[in-house]
């Protein structure tokens, strides 16, 4: 748990000119900039309301921010419900979704990560994600996500065939000619081909089949790819009755994507996304907590103020609906056949050239002891952060001959008082009682290593040669 970080215009500049360097619109509070709708698609899916700066700076601050907790390995798990905002694209808003604040969280880790991996469950395709990593190979996205007729209407993972007609006359007869355009959709392209992973799934999907697709695919990216760092999307509109869901989830199944990517060891970044039946949500989040943390938690939810919400059985774990599972064993292992091929193409697990480090999106550090009240008690991280070890060395300008390489600062060296001097005393003369207690340290040094030499030698001559 730490305080809750807003992200800076600044940092959003910053991270959009780490894609290209074109122009960004941002909504600020006095700006009228939402008037020209047609040109940041807010308005119908994603309306203008009060509060949506600061919505947009919690919600992409936090992904930020816990992406700065894991670069500085001060954490290994950290999420933010708040966050999970996939279909928002570079300069638009989408799918309900006005900053990508994933996008914005990976962007930090690949400071410290040569790679990583993002992993997305909502029912939805992570469009928005997918979009901004396409041409590289430094991310590789991996959805699992309904196909058809459903929004956003992209991540299929067949290889499409456009034929285009076109009618001319020849000898005043008409005839008909076609040509036939081969198209690859959605497995990235450039650096970034086949680091696309699209898994597209049918209505009813179950916990066993996705289990059995999920584990696999996983297992077999990790391996691969081989990343330094993982962003799990868990988005609960994929679970059972969800209002928009087509999905046949429970909790406890969509908890065991958590489970089996927390297996790895790897910092893990979890964020929210989807869900428009908010019980469950609820019910989904608190349980995927709970297995982050590695506790057990009780089936009976506990009183509160929103406890008749949970009715009627005011339970944590929701039961399946009758809806029939159209993923057929056999489509479900074409699928995986055809990924693995495709991750087959892959020569090897990408690297990236040794470069300074950039600065951290999030200093929080400083921002939380400038806003620190000054009549409460500091915590022991801060108090921690202000001891000053008896044992550090530091090393002054004039560390040549005679200056004090190695030497404890302000050890050992009686300085002269400025307000005990003489005003009439002369700079110079100052100087000259530096250097004297310079070079009164420094013999003093080279007698106690005389000394130690010469304590040396009579001991081999007490002891003679060995036997």
């Amino acid at each position: 748990m730490y305080p809750k970080q807003t992200a800076k215009s600044r940092t959003a500049e910053s991270v959009h000119q780490a894609i290209d360097s074109d122009s960004t619109i941002f909504i600020l509070p006095d700006s009228n900039s939402f008037r020209n709708g047609h040109i940041i698609n807010v308005g119908e899916d994603c309306p203008v309301f009060d509060g949506l700066y600061e919505f947009c700076q919690l919600s992409s601050g936090g992904s930020v921010a816990a992406a700065v907790k894991l670069n500085k390995q001060s954490a290994e798990i950290c999420i933010n419900w708040g966050g999970g905002l996939h279909h928002a694209k570079k300069s638009e808003a989408s799918g309900f979704c006005y900053v990508n604040d994933i996008v914005l969280g990976i962007l930090e880790l690949l400071k410290y990560h040569h790679r990583v991996l993002y992993i997305d469950i909502d029912v939805h395709h992570g469009d928005g994600v997918e979009e901004a990593f396409y041409t590289t190979d430094r991310v590789m996205t991996v959805s699992f996500h309904k196909y058809g007729e459903y929004f956003p209407g992209t991540g299929d993972l067949r290889v499409w065939v456009i034929v285009e007609f076109q009618i001319v006359e020849v000898e005043k007869k008409f005839c008909e000619i076609s040509k036939c355009v081969m198209l690859f959709q959605d497995i990235g392209a450039g650096k970034g081909k086949y680091y696309a992973v699209n898994i597209p799934l049918r209505d009813g999907m179950d916990d066993e089949s996705y289990e059995s697709i999920f584990v696999p695919i996983i297992s077999k990216v990790m391996e691969t790819f081989q990343p330094g760092a993982v962003v799990l999307q868990c988005g609960a509109d994929s679970l059972t009755g969800d209002r928009l869901g087509c999905f046949n989830l429970t909790v406890r199944g969509h908890g065991k994507c958590v489970e089996f990517v927390k297996k790895y060891g790897l910092p893990f970044l979890m964020v929210g996304g989807g869900g428009y039946t908010i019980r469950n949500v609820s019910r989904c989040w608190t349980y995927e907590t709970s297995v982050a943390l590695g506790v057990e938690i009780a089936n009976e939810l506990p009183y509160n103020d929103y406890f008749e919400y949970f009715g009627p059985d005011f339970k944590l774990h929701i039961s399946p609906s009758n809806m029939a599972n159209q993923n057929t064993p056999e489509y479900l292992e074409k699928i995986k056949t055809r990924l693995f091929e495709n991750l087959r193409m892959l020569p090897h697990a990408p690297g990236v050239q040794v470069q300074a480090i950039p600065e951290d999106s999030v200093n929080d550090s400083d921002d939380d002891e400038d806003k620190a009240n000054p009549d409460e008690r500091l915590t022991q991280a801060a108090l921690d952060k202000r001891i000053a070890p008896d044992n550090e060395f530091s090393d002054s300008e004039d560390e040549g001959e005679g200056g004090r390489r190695d030497q404890r600062s302000f050890k050992g060296r009686k300085r002269p008082r400025l307000d005990k001097m003489d005003k009439n005393s002369d700079k110079h003369d100052l100087e000259d009682k530096i250097k004297q207690e310079d070079s009164k340290l420094d013999t003093k040094g080279d007698n106690d290593k005389d000394e130690k030499s010469a304590l040396a030698e009579d001991l081999k001559k007490d002891t003679g040669p060995n036997p």
